[in-house]
């Protein structure tokens, strides 16, 4: 089953509006229009398709290294080991296959398959996250147990939505 993970957090289940849809080919033209702009390593890459994806597309490493590799092996692409990290760039064929395709923008494309509402809610979760962040990084003990009471609270207010089995809607029909 596939599901939709907030980057790096549980998954959460399919539903009505999960998950986003990555097409076959989308993580190849990702790391090549990546590679475009200049070297970079696996996790780089994943970072940045999640940056331009808006925290919507996140592929994992069984996706992006598995096609990094086939990349390398049609000759498209270099990888040279530095600092403990693969760095990889296009070669002069990869270039011409590059410049001779219109790959688009594999990330807004991904991204413009959620409706609105989760886009927004997804926004809104990375957002949060970054708060979190900045908490993890400068937050007093005070602040850590007023942000630990919020989250828990927060916590039990989506499962109390998630809960809500619909009876209003119900009514209304």
């Amino acid at each position: 089953m596939d599901a939709w993970n907030f980057a790096g957090s549980r998954s959460l289940p399919d539903g009505p509006h999960f998950p986003p849809r990555v097409r076959r080919g989308d993580v190849r033209a990702a790391l090549l229009s990546l590679l475009g702009e200049g070297a970079r390593n696996g996790y780089q890459m994943i970072q940045e398709i999640q940056h331009r994806s808006q925290g919507v597309w996140r592929p994992s490493p069984g996706s992006v290294y598995p096609a990094l590799q086939q990349l390398e092996d049609e000759g498209l692409i270099t990888g040279e080991e530095s600092g403990g990290s693969r760095t990889y760039a296009l070669t002069e064929d990869g270039r011409r296959h590059l410049d001779a395709r219109a790959l688009g923008d594999p990330w807004s494309e991904v991204a413009r398959t959620l409706p609105e509402d989760m886009m927004e809610l997804r926004m809104l979760w990375g957002r949060l996250g970054e708060a979190f962040g900045q908490l993890a990084q400068v937050a007093s003990p005070r602040q850590v147990a007023a942000a630990r009471e919020l989250l828990k609270s927060t916590r039990r207010s989506v499962f109390a939505i998630l809960a809500d089995d619909g009876d209003e809607e119900e009514t209304e029909r």
